[in-house]
């Protein structure tokens, strides 16, 4: 189904229908913007291209074989062809399969050839713990492409996030590696069609003085729930979530450090080696401001749910920590 959201009041659709929206107008307004992966032709394993192939036709939203490193491949070849394309890896574990494709193809084509050739692609590759999947399937990556030069690296919250970035993304001219949370595409929101937020902007979610809390991804929407816990005690949180990755807003970060002298970066992606790192550090190196990390332990995501708890970063915990810091 095509959605239409140009109504004064329009009502919630989820994150799923927002990415759908998102790139169904991109569609509309460049004939270059395609599809291409695996079950992108009947709306893609979490709905989030339901209706496009129907509306587009299949020489549009592109039928793959079952192989990352030929769709990734094709997709950049695509690109550098002309073309606009959305890569569809159906997973962020899978993506693995098409790394080299990634790393020495799409993000170093621009610098390597002095700017003639351009990457112009949306790869998708939706990360996160995924709900009983384990250890293959549940894998927060997003560091390993910050680490990458020539690449943005975008993690949307919310289905306006999903809408506005994914636009944002196909507009940019530059491979974005675009992670969409496995659990997140059920998640209801009001989209503002005419809403568009720059890539590497972050969100104040919430205003605070007592300490400074830096997510994103579905852990920005933990750490609200840790804020409205903190709020009936009378603790005063600023809540921001990052949106991109990189370039991620150092400036909004920094400005509310100096503020509020306490920071609590939160991810749900393994601690050791995780962009948290990246923040704590800038933020120690402008602001001398204390500083503490929360993340997941560096160990396999289980199958079973006990297991699973394991890697989970709770509001609780997350409450627990900012209490400490203020002690």
């Amino acid at each position: 189904m095509v959605l239409n959201t140009n109504t004064p009041n329009p009502a919630p659709i989820s994150y799923a229908q927002a990415a759908v929206l998102a790139v169904q107008r991109e569609m509309e307004l460049d004939a270059n913007v395609v599809v291409l992966g695996e079950d992108v032709g009947r709306g893609g394993i979490f709905g989030q291209y339901a209706g496009l192939q129907q509306r587009f036709g299949a020489q549009r939203v592109i039928d793959t074989p079952i192989s990352e490193a030929a769709i990734m491949g094709a997709g950049v070849g695509m690109a550098l062809a002309g073309l606009r394309p959305v890569v569809e890896m159906r997973v962020v574990d899978f993506a693995l399969c098409g790394m080299d494709e990634i790393v020495n193809q799409a993000a170093k084509n621009r610098f390597m050839f002095g700017g003639q050739g351009r990457v112009p692609l949306v790869a998708r590759m939706p990360g996160g713990i995924w709900d009983a999947s384990a250890a293959q399937h549940s894998q927060s990556l997003e560091a390993w492409f910050a680490h990458l030069p020539g690449v943005v690296v975008v993690c949307p919250s919310t289905p306006q996030d999903n809408y506005s970035l994914l636009r944002a993304a196909l507009q940019s001219g530059d491979p974005v590696i675009y992670i969409e949370h496995k659990t997140l595409w059920g998640a209801q929101g009001v989209v503002d069609e005419n809403l568009q937020i720059p890539l590497g902007q972050a969100a104040v979610r919430r205003a605070g003085s007592a300490l400074t809390l830096v997510s994103w991804s579905r852990q920005a929407g933990v750490c609200a729930q840790a804020c409205e816990a903190l709020a009936a005690e009378g603790i005063d949180v600023e809540l921001i979530d990052l949106l991109s990755i990189w370039p991620w807003d150092r400036e909004r970060v920094l400005t509310s450090c100096g503020k509020t002298r306490r920071l609590l970066v939160v991810h749900e992606a393994v601690q050791a080696g995780g962009f948290g790192a990246e923040i704590a550090a800038t933020a120690a190196e402008a602001t001398g401001c204390r500083i503490q990390r929360l993340g997941a332990p560096r160990i396999p995501v289980g199958y079973a749910p006990v297991l699973e708890a394991q890697s989970r970063i709770s509001a609780e915990a997350v409450a627990a920590a900012v209490r400490a810091m203020l002690q």
